[in-house]
């Protein structure tokens, strides 16, 4: 394939996914237990109703759904595009957000928030912050100093402080008041967008478009990256300085969205494959699309996860479900080429 006739694939392939995530973001609005229509919505814009059930109504449309739908489309975007930088700056097919520790970090930033403080929310998403981005801090630290930090020490390391943090989330459970604490601990460990509110995206949207925006920006160097580090010194890039910024980038997009809706699996697995798998190995592609495929797959996962039943399902059994399959998939898909 030429490279103009991939570029013309890869610009259709980004119209096409956006207008699709677009479609898909304002019909989630309407889909749910509590069913709403357009019209509905467009009577209570402008105004605040004070009580009976259009102030139902508003407060299902602009203070549940609204900020729910926003949140999910923010998370997939972050681990997918995390999900693919990690493959590509570890030349690892298997890397995913779990692999540097920072999804159990932050995991267990939270299950020790709401072991300690409970109702605190605010509480209980700073230490989530704080554990994933220590984590990070860790695992740079245990790959052997600035001058030394190899792919495969990175990854050693990762796995090290992620069975670490995984332990003492076994040991917080374990300490936890059973009746109250310990199942607000696992639900939020399975992943869920049910306490989305607009002051979570007030704290996320800036972080996110932000280390979204120099993974875009870098997208390319990842491919002198995989090169090798003596082709990329040559081509005029510092590997390890640029491994590191992407480290701390995919990190904190990883953290942040665990923070807002606890841990959720594959994604940031699945979608980098998918994305080569339709585009190619190419990362100046794969990165952007990556984004908005993850965020489209999030937001599909959530509206199912808060319609289908009468009671929600928790995001990160629905994603393994659905994720385990396709990646099967594509592996088997890839054999046989």
């Amino acid at each position: 394939m030429g490279k103009s006739t991939e570029l013309k694939k890869y610009k259709g392939l980004i119209l096409i996914s956006s207008i699709l995530l677009i479609i898909l973001a304002f019909s989630s609005l309407f889909i749910g237990k509590y069913t709403l229509y357009p019209q509905e919505i467009f009577q209570l814009l402008g105004q605040v109703p004070d009580s009976g059930d259009q102030r139902i109504k508003y407060q299902i449309f602009f203070e549940i759904r609204f900020p729910r739908i926003i949140l999910s489309i923010i998370v997939g975007a972050c681990l997918a595009i995390s999900g693919t930088t990690l493959q590509a700056l570890l030349h690892n097919p298997l890397a995913s957000p779990d692999i540097l520790g920072t999804s159990s970090g932050a995991g267990f930033g939270a299950a020790l928030g709401i072991l300690l403080f409970k109702n605190y929310f605010l509480l209980v998403n700073i230490l989530s912050l704080g554990f994933g981005l220590f984590s990070m801090f860790l695992v740079l630290l245990l790959s052997g100093g600035k001058k030394n930090k190899s792919v495969i020490s990175i990854v050693l390391s990762g796995i090290i402080v992620s069975s670490i943090f995984v332990s003492l989330i076994s040991l917080i459970k374990y300490i936890a008041d059973t009746n109250e604490t310990l199942p607000a601990i696992t639900f939020w460990l399975m992943g869920s967008f049910s306490g989305s509110t607009n002051a979570q995206i007030s704290i996320v949207l800036v972080p996110a478009i932000i280390g979204c925006f120099i993974l875009y920006i870098l997208r390319w160097k990842l491919n002198l990256l995989s090169l090798g580090d003596e082709e990329a010194s040559m081509m005029g890039i510092d590997p390890q300085y640029l491994r590191i910024i992407l480290i701390i980038v995919s990190t904190v997009l990883i953290s942040i969205s665990v923070t807002v809706s606890g841990i959720i699996g594959w994604v940031g697995l699945v979608i980098p494959h998918i994305c080569r798998r339709i585009i190619g190995a190419n990362n100046g592609f794969c990165v952007t699309l990556s984004a908005v495929f993850g965020a489209i797959f999030m937001l599909i996962i959530d509206t199912i996860a808060r319609s289908v039943s009468s009671t929600e399902i928790p995001i990160g059994i629905l994603t393994a479900l659905v994720g385990a399959p396709l990646f099967v998939f594509m592996f088997n898909l890839k054999k046989q080429r």
